[in-house]
């Protein structure tokens, strides 16, 4: 990123912060206090960042911009609050979770006010974004019902995975780079090419994730290594093991079969997945995620934002070793 667009980054990133902690602000001291709780908590802003950098294909100085920043980032914390209920999580970025530190009704109301607050600013960006939002908002729900029951008994479990992925983190992140392009006044080809390169970069970002869990040492996914591997969450690598039929594999297939709670038998696990030739695979499915992306991010303009994007893809590939 060359230091002009640096710049202009850092100053828009700033704008949505003010806006981020204004917006959340309540006359109730606990809402605001549970409300602000995740927001000074800090984050990669990734989301509102898109929004930034997919203005720059148009007038990036909009009105519309910053506010549609907040948007995407007030109805990103107001999951994660959601999230932490349903995980029954007691950290979430270094700090206690809501819901441990208040309650369960106090998380989940929390993010219904956050989402509520998201709608009162879409209102002022007209009809249009308050569709796009509302779709979306449809597909993260739908992503999340889809990974509590899993796949139906005739569903390939791979298809159904990824189209949680894609539901539940693509959609959003697909959001912000749509809605950064039409705010800014891009042409409706590059606010379409925006918004299906983010989706991918999306899912490719949630694919990483996945694999860092299994084959990270330290907290570089954000959470204990192997944390999928307890809750019995199937991913990327796991059902590309679960679809082998090699009898080498039985073991490893007999050991994800459920959660696992012992620590020897996780221990065991972690083992033989992070030495799988699976693990390969589900790096090379994420590596053409984000080639997919970079190859439509290749018929925009060439400015600097592009490139900027660009780095993105090579992000996603590059943190899963």
């Amino acid at each position: 990123m060359d230091d002009a667009l640096a710049a202009q980054m850092q100053q828009g990133l700033d704008d949505v912060e003010a806006l981020l902690l204004e917006t959340v602000h309540s006359e109730d001291s606990l809402l605001t206090e549970a409300s602000e709780h995740l927001v000074v908590a800090g984050g990669k802003r990734f989301r509102p960042m898109l929004v930034l950098l997919a203005a720059q294909f148009g007038d990036a100085s909009a009105v519309g911009v910053i506010p549609s920043a907040v948007v995407v980032e007030l109805t990103h914390l107001a999951t994660l609050y959601h999230d932490d209920v349903m995980d029954e999580a007691p950290l979430r970025r270094g700090q206690v979770s809501a819901n441990s530190r208040w309650t369960n009704t106090i998380a989940i109301l929390t993010g219904d006010y956050l989402f509520a607050r998201a709608s009162d600013l879409l209102a002022d960006l007209g009809s249009d974004a308050v569709r796009i939002q509302a779709r979306t908002f449809a597909r993260l729900v739908r992503g999340q019902i889809q990974e509590t029951v899993g796949p139906e008994a005739d569903a390939d479990p791979l298809k159904h995975y990824l189209q949680v992925m894609a539901d539940k983190t693509g959609s959003l992140i697909a959001t912000s780079g749509q809605f950064g392009a039409m705010m800014a006044g891009a042409p409706s080809h590059v606010v379409d090419t925006l918004t299906s390169a983010c989706e991918k970069i999306g899912v490719a970002f949630q694919l990483s994730d996945d694999i860092l869990d299994i084959a990270s040492e330290s907290f570089q996914s954000g959470k204990t290594p192997g944390t999928d591997l307890r809750e019995g969450i199937k991913t990327l690598p796991m059902l590309h093991v679960l679809a082998s039929s090699e009898p080498g594999d039985a073991r490893l297939r007999e050991l994800l079969a459920a959660p696992i709670t012992d620590d020897d038998l996780h221990a065991e696990a972690l083992s033989l997945l992070r030495a799988h030739p699976a693990m390969d695979r589900a790096r090379a499915d994420t590596r053409q995620w984000a080639e997919d992306a970079r190859a439509e991010l290749l018929t925009l303009p060439d400015v600097p934002a592009r490139g900027a994007l660009e780095g993105l893809c090579d992000y996603v590939v590059s943190r899963t070793g």
